[in-house]
């Protein structure tokens, strides 16, 4: 169970990193929507690469 909650955590950290970097673009370039849509995706991969990497399905980049 612990593991199901890091893989969530990490899931949905990376969509409310990018929902909140879109809306800062949002609001410093008055661009509203479209940073906030195309952060929140950017996020969603982010987080969806990292499940993966965690959940040890692909190997992870560790520079050795």
């Amino acid at each position: 169970m612990a593991i199901g909650f890091r893989l969530s955590s990490e899931l949905i950290a990376g969509v409310v990193v990018g929902a909140l970097l879109g809306w800062g673009f949002d609001r410093f370039l008055s661009t509203s929507p479209f940073g906030l849509i195309v952060f929140v995706l950017i996020g969603f991969i982010a987080g969806v690469v990292n499940v993966i990497r965690s959940a040890g399905v692909a190997p992870g980049k560790t520079g050795r």
